[in-house]
């Protein structure tokens, strides 16, 4: 397990932790009490640290490198061996940072459509550190409308720094393809649901992130710019970084509080990556139940109900 910072203290006594139980299993003395009494100021620990986070603690946290990414969700949540990844946005090439495919979840056909990071440095190369080009948010609206066709249910998992800015993707045309999917979303007529797995940054997040209902993860953030970009555009250097994060208004409290998101999804205390498991089983229950939710809804009504959400968003001051 790797700490973060602000987790050092934890470290602290799991490592006592773990001491008292080798030293119990090695000499044959009885240890019970001590290692009980050491078990229950990790909890108390665990509890003072991740129930008071900063913005910027909860920003390193959606970045922690053991924490599930799209693909481990998917494997989470869906029936056994039922994902059916498919590729290329028919006009230009395959975008790996972008996946998409069908899937079962207890027996309900669904699309699921997410930007993947990667583990190693290969991978994260290969998938641009889950950064889409042009081609995967051409890719992900042509699986949108594969859905809408068979009348699935599309599910959109966002993890994402952004849209990757690199010149062969602006002569492609990034700002095209995001604003593109922005505009066919509003208008799909099948049930669109959206959850921040992990960073939701920018307009790379919004290409995928128009639905009818929108989550966020509990150690998640979502805003127009990554606080170290904002710190450097507005100070000159990341120094500023977690000051930013506290003026972005990223965490999901805030963006539940300014109605951009419909609710939180509950993670295990200290994030999903303590209990991958759990934050499946969380994701599954929200998944299923707004499938049910929207089940009875005509086309017409999911394609209104969701762009008078989001037309309903910010407040006009003259």
């Amino acid at each position: 397990m790797e700490y973060l910072s602000f987790e050092l203290p934890i470290k602290d006594l799991m490592d006592q932790y773990q001491t008292c139980s080798l030293v119990g299993e090695e000499s044959g003395v009885d240890v019970k009490l001590a290692c009980s009494q050491i078990e229950d100021k990790i909890i108390e620990k665990k509890k003072e640290i991740y129930l008071n986070l900063t913005p910027w603690q909860r920003v390193q946290l959606s970045r922690h490198p053991d924490r599930p990414y799209t693909l481990d969700f998917i494997k989470g949540i869906t029936d056994k061996d039922s994902f059916l990844e498919l590729h290329g946005d028919r006009n230009f090439a395959d975008d790996p940072a972008m996946i998409g495919g069908l899937a079962t979840i207890d027996g309900q056909r669904v699309m699921i459509i997410g930007t993947q990071k990667g583990r190693t440095t290969k991978e994260r190369q290969h998938r641009r550190f889950g950064m889409s080009n042009p081609e995967g948010y051409r890719k992900a609206l042509r699986l949108m409308k594969l859905a809408e066709k068979f009348k699935i249910p599309v599910i959109s998992l966002i993890d994402t720094p952004g849209a990757y800015p690199g010149l062969e993707a602006e002569e492609r045309g990034q700002g095209e393809a995001i604003a593109r999917n922005i505009f066919e979303m509003t208008m799909l007529k099948t049930p669109i649901f959206v959850y921040i797995i992990g960073e939701g940054a920018s307009g790379g997040a919004l290409g995928i992130g128009v639905g009818n209902k929108v989550y966020m993860l509990e150690n998640t953030w979502y805003t127009v710019i990554a606080p170290e970009s904002c710190s450097s555009i507005l100070w000159r250097n990341w120094d500023h970084k977690e000051d930013a994060a506290n003026a972005l208004k990223l965490t999901p409290q805030d963006a539940l509080q300014e109605k951009f998101i419909d609710g939180i999804v509950e993670e295990p205390l200290g994030g999903a990556h303590y209990n991958p498991q759990t934050a499946y089983d969380h994701l599954k229950t929200s998944i299923l139940q707004n499938i049910k939710a929207f089940s009875k809804f005509t086309g017409k009504e999911l394609e209104t109900q969701r762009q008078d959400k989001f037309i309903a968003m910010g407040q006009f001051k003259g």
